[in-house]
């Protein structure tokens, strides 16, 4: 049970940042953000505020930001068409009605002649009872289009995705994933204000209970003088004497209190890569500095992203098998032995996923931001944008072969794991 809890509130987290940098910068730009999803698939719980529709769906696989504009919008309203209209005391507009509309008795029943509701928001037809009239009616900007007892607000165009600058639409899509990195980074920051910064200083750190060093004697905050006779300066010179001695006897020369005390140590041999190294059961000296958990939060997003990019560098050219790719179910069972080691493990962890989940959203892969990133790259490049069939089609077919690549995964992950 501690594992999905630990897996929903990392997944969710992830997912959540990810779409409120999108809905900020969409906000900000002023387009109409018709839902905000944690989630997708039915709808498990959905909270109305303001223009937005808030909704947490079934599936945990991602999120969205429903933008208008981005889809086809409403229902078209033509010519010929029965419609009621619901005013306001300056007979503008608050209402249409597209059916049922008997269940409005304060309806104006009109024939549509023309009809606007994005640019010149205009309605213009015959009343009921005046058939040799045409009237024109003003929608407001703020109006509801009701069909089936369903009301949509509408979208004006200047409200809309696609009427936004290149520079609006740029930065609403960019910036999910930069608020994956922004969240990483405020993980890194928060564990090094908790447990502390790794420094570069000879003296030892947290010991475990099994290791060679707590075993021989020494202790927490021993401040290492030499080794076997070596001067000591740095916890890397320590580190690198350490692993190149197993199972051989070392004479540490520590102080301890303003006291000189040498101290025999015999690094137990480990395997790593192949290679084996020596090991004593010691972790580095932390220091608590707020500027520096800083520094060191921007450290570990570059450090991480640079291994991953490395990874995927592995991936084109061969070296890294798809079979090794890990999808929802690989990523919970990782989290069930992470969350073993302990809460601050389980946040590097989130730290490490968030950065994976902002550049795999870059990649210029239709369906991704990364791949409308590149439509609007081309549409700088061109002066004018790709028409939206063509490019919905591009989306449309990379967002199928990301479920096919989704489904080999998850596939793979359950053999590896269950079978």
């Amino acid at each position: 049970m501690n594992t999905v809890i630990a897996f929903i509130i990392i997944f969710g987290a992830l997912v959540f940042f990810h779409e409120l940098g999108h809905f900020i910068f969409a906000k900000r730009a002023g387009i109409l953000c018709r839902e905000f999803a944690i989630g997708m698939g039915p709808k498990v719980f959905s909270y109305k505020k303001g223009e937005t529709l808030y909704t947490i769906r079934l599936l945990p696989i991602g999120g969205y930001v429903r933008m208008a504009g981005e889809d086809p919008e409403m229902a078209e309203i033509k010519p010929g068409y029965r419609v009621g209209l619901i005013l306001d005391k300056n007979e503008v507009i608050e209402k249409i009605i597209l059916n049922n509309k008997e269940k409005y008795p304060d309806a104006r029943i009109i024939e549509v002649e023309y009809a606007d509701i994005e640019q010149k928001l205009q309605i213009k037809g015959y009343e009921e009872g005046e058939e040799d009239i045409l009237k024109t009616f003003s929608i407001s900007r703020n109006a509801y289009l009701v069909e089936n007892g369903a009301e949509t607000l509408i979208a004006p165009y200047d409200r809309q995705f696609v009427s936004k600058t290149l520079g609006q639409r740029t930065m609403a899509i960019f910036a999910g994933p930069m608020m994956n990195f922004v969240l990483a980074f405020l993980i890194f920051v928060v564990i090094a204000l908790w447990q502390g910064v790794p420094t570069n200083e000879p003296i030892l750190g947290k010991l475990t209970a099994d290791g060679m060093a707590m075993q021989s004697g020494l202790q927490e905050g021993d401040i290492v003088q030499s080794i076997d006779g070596g001067e000591i300066s740095t916890w890397e010179d320590v580190v690198e004497i350490i692993r190149q001695n197993p199972e051989n006897e070392l004479e540490f020369l520590v102080s301890r209190n303003g006291e000189e005390i040498e101290i025999p140590v015999t690094p137990k041999a480990q395997e790593v890569d192949g290679t084996e190294i020596g090991i004593i059961g010691v972790y580095n000296p932390m220091e608590k500095s707020p500027v520096k958990s800083v520094t060191y939060g921007f450290k570990e997003v570059y450090y991480w992203t640079v291994e991953i990019f490395s990874m995927l560098g592995k991936l084109i050219v061969g070296q890294f098998s798809i079979d090794a790719l890990s999808g929802p179910v690989g990523i919970y069972e990782s989290t069930a032995t992470v969350a073993k080691s302990g809460v601050m493990y389980l946040m590097k962890w989130a730290g490490i996923l968030s950065i994976n989940l902002g550049i795999m959203n870059l990649l210029p892969i239709p369906a991704l931001d990364g791949g409308r990133l590149m439509f609007f790259a081309v549409e700088a490049l061109r002066g004018k944008p790709i028409d939206r069939q063509k490019e919905g089609m591009v989306h449309f077919i990379g967002f199928a072969l990301l479920m096919l690549l989704m489904l080999v995964v998850t596939w793979n992950d359950i053999q590896r794991i269950f079978l």
